[in-house]
């Protein structure tokens, strides 16, 4: 969590390539009343300590908990004018607390996520007890900045069972002026003792417009030139996701998605050459958005290609619901063992054709 020079960082769980990093973002799109209860909440007096920021991955969720937290730290006293006049969170990023928070060197800021293994090289799966320890030191402390204590959780979603009642502990009992964001994709799969002390502020998928100015925003920052036309192909397919919208824009047309897309049109035949580019692409270091677009294309097809036959006997129905649960099992297992993903995508487009087969077999 110290200083470290830009050129010589480490990758970073939490950041999306080549979007800057939630801290290092100081705009934010289509969230405006989720902004305003953060505000309203802090201004009035009423903050609670704990927030479960929630929603898909990639609307402004982290970027939300760092502008709160630069906005605290710039403010720390509620009845500043400043704060009682504030119409949003913004933060001028040359302000002594948001070029600290930027350098991470807030010393009353901590940030817990899945760190870097130097001898893997790879990020850890999860964010260890030993992660939590840590933070928990800083909360015993007296806060050095004379403001709040604050911890951001990117995600909640990575915290094991041990780290997650150890985070409990200190969300139970925190200190005075103590504040922790705890980022959600899933916040149901969060432990139920930690989400009845949370506050939950729930993000809405981005519209078109708001998805487009953010993605841009993110590519200017990052230097990336992209025509208007790749834009729009990449924010129509995004669901409301920066994240995913950048990914389709880097991507082009060998995205994962559209590439199983294709390999799934030709089932019950195989297209080995498609299904060995998909497995590469998914199996890349630092490659979580392909997997996770691999994963949507796979079951959007089987919800789509259920409602496309309402007619469908059981006989017919069962190949494919049989596949819908080898899926689920299947992608447990590789979480829970951290099992080779190229070989789960071989697995999954032969279950898949069984399935196509027997289904037309059986209509």
């Amino acid at each position: 969590m110290g200083v470290r020079d830009r050129d010589d960082a480490l990758p970073e769980s939490d950041r999306f390539e080549p979007a800057p990093h939630p801290r290092d973002t100081f705009q934010l799109f289509g969230q405006d009343k989720a902004e305003r209860e953060l505000l309203e909440a802090f201004r009035a007096g009423r903050m609670p300590q704990a927030w479960i920021i929630g929603g898909p991955p990639g609307i402004g969720k982290a970027t939300l908990a760092w502008r709160m937290a630069r906005f605290v730290a710039a403010h720390p006293d509620p009845g500043l004018p400043a704060v009682q006049r504030a119409e949003d969170l913004s933060v001028d990023a040359n302000a002594p607390a948001a070029r600290r928070l930027s350098a991470m060197s807030f010393g009353d800021l901590a940030l817990l996520r899945r760190e870097w293994n130097d001898k893997t090289k790879k990020h850890a799966t999860r964010i260890t007890v030993d992660d939590v320890r840590a933070v928990l030191h800083m909360f015993e402390q007296s806060a050095g900045e004379g403001g709040w204590r604050m911890a951001i959780i990117d995600s909640a979603d990575d915290l094991n069972v041990s780290s997650a009642n150890a985070l409990l502990k200190l969300i139970e009992e925190p200190p005075p002026r103590s504040l922790f964001f705890l980022i959600a994709h899933h916040p149901g799969r969060i432990l139920p003792t930690i989400r009845s002390r949370c506050r939950f502020l729930t993000l809405q998928k981005l519209d078109e417009p708001a998805l487009a100015s953010a993605a841009r925003a993110a590519l200017d920052a990052a230097g990336v030139s992209v025509s208007e036309a790749d834009m729009a192909r990449a924010c129509a397919r995004a669901e409301g996701s920066v994240r995913e919208a950048l990914r389709l824009v880097e991507a082009g047309e060998g995205a994962v998605d559209g590439l199983t897309a294709k390999a799934l049109a030709q089932l019950p035949d195989l297209d080995w050459r498609i299904a060995h580019r998909i497995g590469d692409a998914v199996a890349a270091r630092e490659a979580d958005g392909e997997f996770d677009a691999f994963l949507r294309a796979i079951y959007g097809w089987l919800s789509e290609t259920l409602r496309r036959n309402p007619g469908l006997g059981p006989r017919a129905l069962a190949p494919y619901a049989d596949a819908w649960e080898f899926l689920e099992r299947e992608t447990r297992d590789l979480e829970i063992y951290n099992l080779d993903k190229r070989a789960f995508v071989i697995v999954v487009f032969l279950r898949l054709a069984e399935a196509v087969g027997a289904a037309r077999a059986a209509a």
